[in-house]
């Protein structure tokens, strides 16, 4: 299924969002996922793809339900 770059986008704020509103920096969002910060930068600006495993991680070191997570992606790529 072809996904456009504009989703990747809002999948990328809507997890620099949740990032943010946690005080977490994107260099302690990378020690606790255990990758380069520039992993967290690319995916925040929609360079990157995400996985579900990926985006699992990212809710669990965010402290964030996977359904919440999932639920603000689907209603952001949904509003267009």
């Amino acid at each position: 299924m072809w996904i456009p770059p504009e989703d990747h986008k809002a999948v990328g704020r809507i997890l620099s969002q949740a990032r943010k509103d946690r005080g977490v920096t994107q260099v302690e969002m990378a020690r606790r996922l255990g990758k380069p910060q520039s992993f967290v930068s690319s995916y925040e600006a929609g360079q990157r793809r995400v996985d579900v495993l990926e985006l699992l991680r990212i809710a669990q070191a965010l402290d964030l339900s996977a359904e919440d997570l999932f639920s603000a992606m689907a209603a952001t790529t949904a509003e267009k």
